[in-house]
């Protein structure tokens, strides 16, 4: 079969910038159909663009063969391409195979990983989303048609040495295409986004996928992990500690052990490790702890929920436990009814979502197989790659019933996630790779922590600690040690009570780095807000802001935190690192110094800092360090004024824990300097609280 679908391609604008091809018959099954949000069309109306798709109907091919559906999209000669998910292995896609399949051991460049996309942009200033469950895979720019080269002039190259030079990395030259191969599908839907630039095409995406996600005000606090095998007196040890050596920390993780059965989950906690549990939350809510459980999705036949979940699953078992298929509405319903009943009526602030993705090559053969079938009608294929965004779902549900906002943690995620307010983790523990997915993740609407899991040494756990309080979630998971890894970080001297000499000066560092974080969380809110209301991500590659500048094309070790901070991170053994800044004046934010832009600098910022970097005309509201973010707390602000006439800035102030921002409750605060070296605050909007207070100001020029 090789039937040409180009007599049955629409074009439809559904709203400003966004454009849908249909071609054939889609299938039922895809992000698009199992999506609970709808796309913010009056956001996308205050977008500027010029009104046209990045492609007419006949630049887009789209054809049948016996393997599905084959759609083909012109790529110029100078065109990069980004995005595809949370991709660990690399930033710059262009002349790249990418496999859109959702794997937890992403050991190789190939696609696969936690949260495969199938959208991409370009800074041409456009992307483009597939939608598709579908184990998709884009060419980018990999091939071109045959002839295409009868007449091309080629250099002269030398016999190759090695491997990489004899097959290298290669992309076509001149135009070119991104051939994308659809398996199974007898028609697709294909969406597009206007720019005119990358960013405002990444925006578009998010927008139409809902917006981003509005975390409470506490998630943007420190997080800790406890030891697994913790008991309620291991608990109080150190949740006590914490507060009396005056370690900020907002959010205290309990890992498996708290159920009865964990692989698969009862989803009950386990009385004979934690008797009289409900004392021991009561203890950590009154010391101003937030509680987040960890679980997975397999159910345990001595779950509550078993019974009931057994017909609405899938037909193989994972772990021994069912898999529950929420895409439909009953098995959605009663796991969601469990968790408000038994868990966010009685205080639980969120959760942690792991092993919802796959695993194929490094830890085992897990999960249920492709070929699995689920009542809703869809296959083993199609729910892996949905199966990480339909467990939010359904666990963001109690928390809309209690009317209480989340931040939490998953494991696996895809399309359209960005009204979800999950952040993505990882297994593996490469802290280069963990930088890498801080760049990349902002491309396709995700979040991801580089959690501080492990460290070989007080060093290697500082510059750890330095790049988790730079990023969307500041998390120390500590599952493996029963005591903080400030303490000690090798493992069997952890368990076995023997401290480092010099932990007091280790301790002294991070908690330094955790204030740092505390100080930062009415920015970092900000941008949140700007993520949820605009699509704009708070946490993104250098060349979303600067597509115009070839320097910034593979940057994969630095990234944007909001609009004003340039983050540099740097790992263990580093005592020097070059940093590229973009055209502009930019300032060291430990030392005040000016740099030129639009060159490249090599940074010796000593251990206890990594190169951070504020853009000028900046000004940048820091928060006194309070020990934990409580419904109540005011921040005391000092507001640093960068270079002679700085532009205004934009706080965004609520009430830090509900969903009545949604209705409007809600201030946009506005900070200004005046030419004589004074500031003013305004605030305007519907909320009647004040979050902020200015206590002084700062001129730095």
């Amino acid at each position: 079969m090789n039937r040409n679908h180009e007599e049955d391609k629409v074009m439809q604008q559904l709203a400003n910038g966004v454009w849908r091809l249909q071609s054939g018959q889609p299938e039922a099954h895809t992000p698009v159909s199992l999506r609970e949000t709808e796309m913010k069309t009056e956001a996308l109306e205050k977008l500027a663009c010029e009104g046209r798709p990045p492609f007419t109907l006949e630049e887009v091919a789209v054809k049948r063969t016996a393997r599905g559906v084959n759609i083909e999209l012109p790529l110029g000669a100078e065109e990069q391409i980004y995005g595809f998910g949370l991709q660990l292995h690399r930033v710059n896609h262009t002349g790249r195979k990418k496999v859109i399949r959702v794997n937890s051991d992403p050991i190789a460049d190939t696609g696969d990983g936690h949260a495969p996309v199938p959208f991409y942009v370009s800074t041409a200033g456009y992307g483009v989303f597939v939608d598709t469950s579908r184990y998709a895979t884009f060419y980018c720019g990999t091939n071109l048609p045959k002839g295409a080269s009868e007449h091309k002039q080629f250099e002269t190259k030398s016999v190759a040495t090695s491997e990489i030079e004899l097959y290298g990395y290669q992309t076509a030259s001149g135009e070119r295409s991104v051939v994308i191969d659809v398996p199974f599908a007898e028609g697709i839907h294909v969406y597009f986004f206007e720019g005119p630039d990358l960013i405002s095409a990444v925006q578009r995406y998010n927008l139409f996928s809902g917006g981003g996600c509005l975390p409470p005000l506490w998630g943007l606090g420190m997080w800790y992990r406890a030891y697994s095998a913790a008991r309620n007196e291991d608990v109080q040890r150190l949740a006590e500690g914490f507060r009396n050596d005056r370690m900020p920390v907002d959010v205290f993780g309990f890992e498996p052990g708290w159920q009865t059965k964990a692989y698969s989950c009862s989803f009950v906690w386990d009385e004979s490790r934690f008797p009289e549990h409900e004392s021991m939350l009561d203890s950590l809510y009154g010391m101003n702890y937030k509680v987040n459980l960890w679980e997975h999705l397999f159910v345990h036949p001595t779950s509550p929920m078993y019974q009931a979940l057994k017909p609405h699953s899938g037909n193989y078992e994972v772990w021994e436990g069912l898999v529950p298929d929420l895409a439909v509405k009953e098995a959605k319903e009663v796991f969601a009814d469990h968790h408000l009943r038994e868990f966010v009526d009685k205080g639980i602030s969120g959760f942690k979502l792991d092993e919802c993705d796959s695993s194929d090559f490094v830890h085992s053969n897990w999960s249920f197989p492709d070929i699995a079938e689920f009542p809703s009608g869809m296959d083993g294929e199609q729910m892996h790659n949905q199966l990480g965004t339909l467990y939010q779902a359904a666990v963001q549900a109690p928390f809309e019933v209690a009317g209480k906002r989340t931040l939490s943690q998953v494991r696996s995620s895809g399309a359209l996630a960005s009204p979800f307010p999950f952040v993505l983790y990882s297994d593996l523990y490469n802290h280069k790779v963990f930088i890498r997915g801080i760049v990349n993740s902002g491309f396709s609407g995700l979040l991801w922590t580089p959690e501080v899991r492990q460290a070989e040494s007080p060093e290697d756990l500082i510059r750890r600690i330095q790049t988790v309080v730079f990023s969307p979630l500041a998390l120390l998971n500590c599952w493996r040690i029963p005591n903080p890894p400030w303490m000690q970080v090798d493992r069997e001297k952890n368990v076995r009570g023997e401290f480092l000499d010099n932990y007091e000066e280790v301790r002294d560092v991070c908690r330094e780095l955790f204030e740092l974080r505390m100080s930062l969380i009415p920015y970092v809110y900000s941008s949140f807000a700007k993520y949820s209301f605009e699509g704009l991500p708070p946490f993104r590659a250098l060349v979303m802001d600067y597509p115009d500048d070839p320097n910034t094309y593979g940057i994969d070790d630095a990234y944007m935190m909001g609009e004003s901070l340039l983050v540099a991170p740097m790992v263990t053994g580093e005592t020097k690192r070059s940093v590229y800044l973009p055209k502009g004046r930019w300032w060291d934010f430990w030392t005040n110094k000016p740099y030129e832009g639009g060159q490249t600098y090599e940074c010796t910022p000593g251990l206890r800092h990594i190169p951070v970097f504020v853009k000028d005309q900046t000004l940048l509201p820091l928060a006194k360090p309070l020990p934990y973010v409580s419904d109540d707390c005011t921040f005391e602000l000092t507001v640093r004024a960068y270079g002679s006439a700085p532009s205004d800035c934009l706080l965004y102030e609520d009430d830090g824990s509900s969903f009545h921002y949604r209705e409007g409750e809600y201030n946009w605060v506005k900070l200004s300097w005046h030419p004589d070296h004074q500031g003013a605050i305004a605030h305007s909007g519907n909320y009647d609280g004040c979050k902020y207070k200015v206590v002084s100001w700062e001129a730095i020029r």
